[in-house]
């Protein structure tokens, strides 16, 4: 199989480091000093339960030195990918499958702004990892998982050849009997967290032990079941309580990866979170006054970021 990592970031990075060291083509897109140092020593993996090294078969910033790939995996954040779409419809085939793993629920959206939908899968995973140095990805805190499934959940060949691929890979996956609904969930959970630490720069101990910041994590949290529930997603009140459960268990120290890029004036994931969550709640009819105040206070830092990305 061809497979193409678009993006080698801590996700990218990762999940494409063990798959480079399979028996399948693997290619990678990186940039700059990051991918200059691939070329030349190939990628070191640090973690926390073993470090590895990976040499893909080609590291380039130019798709048209790739072959044509059966499987892209995106490695980029959510708010890329439509632009990253638009890059790569020239240089896929038909059969060409394309898997995002970014947090959001509405990646594939994205995706089908340039690409097929029936090329499109949808896909999340859990992982805490980031690039360290110039060809170093960084692995922290817990066994990366990864799910993947068809858009309308069918259980078909081809994803069992790309979950069979991951398995060959070492890498825990999954093809859920409803994709969106853990995706929702998972979704629940960063954006309960993720803009609040980067609107009170605190960290997960500390939103937990004030009674107030607690709250309105979970107003947030309710925001996001009602509009899930508006969209059909088989997600209930029950699901709230073991988000909560699941934030309970986090280090104190914890912090999410969009609250850290808001912190340090990085573009950030704010508005395919919370941003999210009150462009549904109005089309739906629905009440997100958290959501919109948290995104109210955020976005003009995130349009400075953005600003400042162009420049």
């Amino acid at each position: 199989m061809n497979i193409l990592i678009y993006g080698i970031g801590g996700v990218g990075g990762y999940f494409g480091g063990k798959l480079a060291n399979t028996k399948h083509h693997v290619s990678f897109i990186a940039r700059g000093g990051h991918l200059k140092a691939i070329q030349e020593k190939g990628l070191f993996v640090k973690s926390f339960l073993g470090d590895f090294k990976a040499t893909p078969d080609l590291a380039t910033d130019r798709l048209t030195n790739i072959p044509t790939p059966d499987l892209i995996l995106m490695g980029v954040k959510s708010w890329q990918l439509e632009q990253a779409a638009k890059e790569l419809a020239p240089h896929i085939s038909n059969g060409t499958l394309v898997l995002p793993l970014q947090n959001g629920v509405n990646n594939p959206e994205k995706l089908m702004t340039s690409i097929s939908e029936d090329q499109i899968l949808n896909g999340f995973c859990n992982l805490i990892s980031f690039i360290e140095a110039p060809g170093i990805i960084c692995h922290q805190a817990f066994r990366p998982t990864l799910s993947m499934g068809e858009l309308d959940n069918r259980r078909t060949d081809r994803i069992e050849r790309i979950h069979a691929v991951f398995l060959e890979a070492g890498v825990e996956s999954k093809i859920p009997e409803d994709i969106h609904r853990e995706q929702w969930k998972k979704f629940m959970f960063i954006t309960t967290i993720s803009a609040i630490g980067g609107l009170t720069r605190s960290t997960i101990g500390e939103m937990r032990s004030s009674p107030y910041l607690y709250q309105m994590m979970r107003d947030t949290a309710f925001e996001i079941l009602k509009v899930a529930q508006a969209k059909h997603i088989n997600i209930a009140r029950d699901d709230v309580d073991k988000v909560f459960e699941i934030i309970a268990k986090q280090d104190p120290q914890s912090t999410a990866s969009t609250q850290r890029d808001l912190m340090h004036g990085k573009p950030s994931e704010l508005e395919n979170f919370n941003g999210y969550i009150v462009e549904q709640a109005k089309k739906h009819g629905i009440q997100a006054p958290v959501n919109e105040l948290i995104l109210a206070c955020l976005l003009p830092m995130e349009r400075r970021a953005r600003a400042g990305l162009k420049s």
